[in-house]
């Protein structure tokens, strides 16, 4: 490889060199492949090390780049298609529901979480745990409210947590009939919590879907669902299918 110096711009420099770096993804390097060091990097563009490390966190954070311990930085590969859905009529864990099932909790929701369900703030309610996986690795947590009122005939069932629990509320909840469902979507911060079971750092960036179900006029239960903001986009059809490619000569498709 050449090298390339970088011309004088008003934008902050390090933004330039993440510019210029990406177009260099999309040109010269492929999906797994491990970048130069950052010395090579650095000597190649003419810039500090301190100014390259920060465009390649801002690369890692959009999703371009995967930072592996033992490996280096290798080129990511492109945002997998999740695809939330636009039918009005599923229950969480119908037939082709993506989640699986990690654990179920009788416990107080967040206030927000209670004022939307209407129950009393100390009201316990059925907190399921959910996660989903794509490529390899977990690319979102749910984390499922049902209030007791949803699921009455659950006080049959024996076992008081674990994933056998949480597969009983919901098909509990599935007796219902799903009147409707609110989404709304919106960019938020890797809690701590989220991030560890997400494998991010605390502050990252992340996609929340909150999803609210109505049932008998009512609202039946509440989803809060995180994804990766580095390696999800979402998609609002029945599939995750369309792909919209890094590279300005590319064409969706």
């Amino acid at each position: 490889m050449g090298t390339t110096q970088l011309e004088s711009v008003p934008e902050p420099k390090y933004w330039h060199l993440r510019t210029v770096l990406s177009e260099a993804l999309d040109s010269e390097f492929s999906v797994g492949e491990v970048l130069p060091n950052e010395r090579e990097l650095a000597a190649r563009f003419g810039v500090a090390r301190a100014t390259l490390r920060q465009a390649l966190e801002q690369l890692e954070l959009e999703g371009r780049l995967q930072r592996r311990r033992g490996v280096g930085t290798t080129v990511a590969p492109p945002r997998m298609g999740v695809a939330v859905g636009t039918e009005q009529h599923d229950w969480p864990g119908t037939a082709g529901d993506a989640w699986q099932s990690v654990d179920c909790t009788h416990a107080v929701p967040p206030a927000a979480v209670a004022a939307a369900l209407e129950s009393g703030s100390e009201e316990a309610v059925h907190i399921v745990r959910r996660s989903r996986t794509g490529n390899g690795q977990q690319v979102a947590a749910e984390l499922l409210y049902v209030p007791a009122a949803s699921v009455p005939d659950l006080t049959a069932i024996d076992a008081p947590s674990g994933p056998a629990r949480a597969r009983a509320v919901l098909r509990e909840l599935q007796r219902l009939e799903l009147e409707g469902r609110e989404r709304s979507v919106e960019l938020g911060s890797a809690r701590a919590d989220d991030a560890k079971e997400l494998d991010r750092l605390p502050g990252a960036p992340v996609l929340v879907v909150t999803t609210r179900f109505v049932a008998r006029g009512r609202t039946a239960a509440i989803s809060v669902a995180t994804y990766r903001a580095d390696t999800c986009r979402l998609t609002f059809g029945d599939s995750g299918g369309m792909e919209i490619h890094h590279g300005p000569e590319r064409q969706a498709s």
